[in-house]
């Protein structure tokens, strides 16, 4: 690797979960442009020119099972994209146990050799995990599938912050076991952005830090604005980041932590579990 070539993909086989809209399909779109080999896995239907698509139900372990089983061969980067809004039947196997299994899955078929980088969505509301480190971890502790569905209800967690708190204290957890394998695992927090889903959720979403962006004057990020952190982390450029949940929002919760920006300061401290 020289030069720009490590932000390239010429040459690698990507995996796209939830890449049929939103930011998933920003990722499938930069890297293809970027010279990989796309596959793309969801439950809604995907067109795509050029990409492989496969349906897959991340509520379900079999059909995690057979998209497993349909991509075949090697993947040099996965992206871990898809999620749902509370309420969403389902939710804690389809924003966290769902991806876990998968990505186990795939380093225990040897779909994920030394070399290969995972990238992750998570989101502001995950941020918290530190302070909350220790339940999550009895979490963390649980591999099969039946009994973490189980945990996620009898302990109240089977809900969006709580399975982005998983999915932030697992990339933490899991980058020194990873890179030992040569798989580094990184993953991304999300400032608002315009994505489908987001539309869904628009007041409460769409509406987070509305006050901060019209000071700053800027707008809710695009799709392709948080795909370029993600497919940057998966990149050979970005070899020495691993365990990292980087926050693409724009700098409102830093300037909350600084008092740079003082209405966003309670919101941050709640999100980073800071309270005192």
């Amino acid at each position: 690797m020289s030069g720009f070539e490590g932000f390239r993909y010429d040459g690698k086989r990507v995996l796209v979960v939830g890449g049929a809209t939103g930011m998933g399909a920003a990722v499938a779109d930069l890297a293809q442009e970027a010279g990989a080999e796309v596959v793309v896995m969801d439950v809604a239907d995907v067109s795509r020119a050029g990409a492989t698509s496969v349906r897959v139900n991340l509520g379900e372990q079999a059909s995690i099972d057979a998209a497993i089983e349909a991509c075949g061969g090697s993947v040099d980067a996965l992206f871990a994209c898809a999620g749902v809004a509370d309420g969403t039947p389902g939710i804690e196997r389809i924003n966290f146990i769902g991806h876990r299994y998968l990505i186990s899955q795939l380093i225990d078929r040897g779909m994920l050799a030394r070399g290969s980088a995972i990238g992750m969505i998570s989101s502001a509301a995950g941020l918290g995990w530190e302070s909350n480190f220790a339940t999550l971890s009895a979490l963390l502790d649980i591999t099969d599938w039946d009994a973490s569905v189980q945990w996620a209800h009898d302990n109240g967690m089977a809900d969006y912050m709580h399975m982005k708190q998983a999915m932030c204290a697992y990339v933490a957890r899991e980058a020194y076991p990873m890179l030992k394998l040569g798989i580094r695992i990184n993953a991304i927090c999300p400032g608002p952005t315009d994505t489908p889903l987001a539309q869904a959720n628009k007041e409460l979403w769409l509406e987070f830090g509305s006050d901060y962006r019209r000071d700053v004057g800027t707008a809710p990020s695009t799709p392709a604005e948080q795909a370029a952190p993600l497919v940057f982390l998966c990149s050979d450029a970005a070899g020495a980041i691993n365990g990292q949940t980087i926050v693409s929002d724009q700098g409102y919760l830093s300037a909350g932590l600084t008092n740079a920006f003082p209405p966003a300061g309670p919101v941050a401290q709640f999100l980073y579990g800071r309270f005192g």
